[in-house]
């Protein structure tokens, strides 16, 4: 069966003048009933592909499909294509993904790979859902090649930066990210266990699914039909002579406490739990059970994290900072745990938009929030674990907020702080800033 679609050289080549949102909508508009199918998606994948795309839509719809671009996290119409030119092109990715041809009523799951002549293979996960109209399709696309795996480009702050470094080198403990789907928890756990991948250590994974394949460690992925979970896959894993492990998500009680009991006993733990912030995670894992003697023992540290857009650094433009703006930018600094690195001189930006980005933006980057916990944390907390009352022992210790993190980036011109109210809501600016 299929499940590969070559791009070649050429084909690549020549989208390279594919930079916005506006080229690619005025080449995916050539497309028409006479287009051959391989033809449409080709383009379509290439396009998607020069756009550093992560999720590609057909919405069938009345008389005509809609394409949609996901970039940078902000989901972009780009064109609409005939009925027919979408319904085959839906065939033709089932066929690729070995799906069944003649369900159309039913959800499926499938994958497949782009195969560059040049540069590394692309994973495609592809779903398809039964709508009003026809079969929807979104693929996730897989792109190793944008994919930054560096510690120092995560977006850490330095001091933040540090504090994880410290964390990494510890023989044993666990070490949590958390966040909604899409917020970039994979890229930083998959940067952290690069960051720690030698000849010297053995790290295996089980992830659900696999999203990047890394060189050095040994990955599994969770196969629940087989009876394969997280929780049953960690169980075997820990027969494997482990040092570091990495389980995709904490989502019950027994992956919680199998993954602590890991972390007791002499392994390096990763996973990710879906909570809003970093305090949340606290009270999150003993819902699941897990006792706060024992996280004191094992829980080394929590990360959330959001992803936020950079600005152009070629169209970016000044904005003059005064009045009422600068107050609370002033009492803002005064408010910031010391610890935080500010800008050494403040500069906020906006966007503007030019041939090379989309809409004054090209690339994202994280923002953080950092908690240790220890001894003296858990003491603080007692028994009735709350998520105010460790957000509050938390700030007592220095941590910086999530949003905090997102207005330095702002001040440091990095991105605008409208962009960080997306993903953080609206800025809390100290009350006695406001005149």
């Amino acid at each position: 069966m299929v499940s590969e679609i070559v791009l070649s050289e050429g084909i690549l080549e020549s989208k390279k003048n594919v930079k916005t949102i506006e080229i690619a909508s005025e080449d995916i508009a050539q497309i028409d009933v006479d287009t051959s199918t391989t033809d449409a998606l080709v383009k379509i994948l290439a396009d998607a592909l020069a756009l550093k795309v992560s999720d590609v839509h057909l919405e069938p719809g009345r008389g005509s499909t809609q394409l949609r671009y996901r970039v940078d996290g902000i989901l972009y119409d780009i064109a609409r294509i005939s009925e027919e030119v979408g319904r085959r092109t839906t065939g033709r990715l089932k066929l690729l993904a070995s799906l069944k041809l003649n369900i159309k009523d039913e959800p499926q799951d499938g994958r497949f790979t782009i195969k560059r002549s040049k540069g590394e293979d692309v994973e495609v996960r592809l779903s398809i859902v039964p709508s009003e109209f026809g079969e929807a399709v979104v693929m996730r696309v897989l792109d190793p090649s944008v994919v930054d795996l560096n510690m120092a480009d995560l977006g850490l702050r330095e001091d933040d930066l540090k504090i994880v470094e410290r964390f990494l080198k510890e023989a044993n403990g666990m070490i949590l990210l958390t966040g909604p789907t899409g917020s970039g928890k994979t890229t930083t756990l998959y940067a952290f266990l690069k960051r720690n991948s030698s000849p010297e250590v053995k790290i295996i994974t089980i992830e659900d699914p696999i999203e990047y394949h890394l060189d050095g460690i040994q990955q599994t992925q969770v196969r629940p039909k087989e009876n394969y979970t997280f929780a049953s896959g960690l169980r075997s894993i820990l027969r494997q002579d482990p040092d570091m492990i990495l389980v995709g998500e904490i989502r019950d009680s027994e992956t919680a406490t199998t993954a602590i009991d890991a972390a007791l006993t002499g392994h390096l733990v990763f996973s990710t739990l879906h909570t809003n912030n970093a305090p949340g995670a606290i009270p999150r894992l003993v819902d699941l059970k897990v006792k706060v003697s024992s996280l004191a023992s094992a829980l080394r540290l929590v990360v959330a994290q959001r992803l936020v857009r950079k600005l152009c650094e070629k169209c970016k433009r000044l904005v003059k900072i005064e009045g009422e703006l600068k107050a609370k930018i002033e009492a803002f600094k005064n408010q910031v745990p010391q610890r935080a690195i500010r800008p050494s001189q403040v500069k906020l930006y906006e966007s503007v938009g030019c041939v090379s980005c989309n809409k004054g933006f090209q690339g994202r980057i994280g923002i953080f929030e950092l908690l240790t916990f220890d001894e003296e944390m858990a003491e603080i907390l007692g028994k009735e674990v709350t998520e105010v009352q460790t957000r509050k022992a938390a700030r007592a210790k220095g941590m910086v907020y999530m949003q905090e993190d997102g207005i330095l980036k702002a001040l440091s011109g990095i991105t605008t702080i409208e962009e960080v109210e997306k993903v953080t809501g609206p800025v809390n600016w100290p009350a006695s800033s406001v005149k």
